[in-house]
């Protein structure tokens, strides 16, 4: 029997309407036209996308922010993340300088460890998360400046073994951290860490996200 696998699907709109508007995401209400039926009705939110990296150290220990994040009212141990907000910038370069801004760090060997949607059923942000290695010292881009969250927020050394402790007694909650956390020592623990895909692997998710934008945009105009 055949596995079931992701794979791209379009099912087109029949309607769009704007609903709010933030700095980051908006909120979108959509008519869908399904294959069969009835035409139905969904309320989203759109997102940039994101890349989260897997900082691993010779002593099996992950470099990790502790960061705060109010929709939660929770401070959340994380891998060093950031969206996919800078124009013509590639993925892997994204990741590179989410890890010197956030942990201070560059990496000389670049890998994907998984993608994922965080929430699928209401928000269409997908991530891509890395798993670096051979790391070394690195400051912080000139241009980048230390604010909001990011101001109070903590670097720490954490061990891998730790971390898979810590997630499934469910005291490391952060999407993020929970997927690359599992899917690396999964990763070790099956001999495939040096079979993970390359840091250019193609990523589907970001080919329907930008065709669900250039579908919303012409009905916005």
């Amino acid at each position: 029997m055949t596995m079931p696998l992701d794979r791209p699907e379009f099912w087109p709109i029949a309607g769009h309407r704007l609903l709010g508007s933030g700095r980051v995401c908006t909120f979108v209400e959509d008519d869908i036209l399904p294959p069969s039926g009835p035409r139905f009705t969904r309320q989203y939110l759109t997102h940039p996308g994101a890349v989260a990296v897997m900082a691993l150290d010779d002593e099996n220990r992950i470099a990790v922010v502790h960061q705060y994040r109010h929709p939660v009212a929770m401070k959340l141990v994380e891998p060093p993340a950031g969206l996919l907000d800078a124009d013509g910038e590639s993925y892997l370069a994204a990741a590179q300088r989410e890890l010197a801004e956030e942990a201070l760090l560059q990496a000389e060997d670049w890998r994907v460890l998984v993608d994922l949607f965080t929430t699928p059923g209401g928000c269409e942000e997908s991530i891509r998360i890395y798993l670096a290695r051979c790391l070394s010292p690195a400051p912080r881009p000139a241009d980048f400046v230390v604010e909001d969250e990011e101001a109070h927020m903590e670097i720490h050394w954490v061990a891998l073994d730790d971390l898979v402790e810590q997630v499934l007694a469910g005291t490391v909650q952060s999407p993020t951290m929970v997927s690359g956390t599992l899917a690396l020592q999964t990763a070790i623990l099956s001999g495939r860490i040096d079979a993970l895909r390359p840091a250019d692997a193609p990523w589907p998710a970001r080919d329907q996200w930008a065709l669900r934008r250039d579908e919303r945009a012409a009905m916005e105009s």
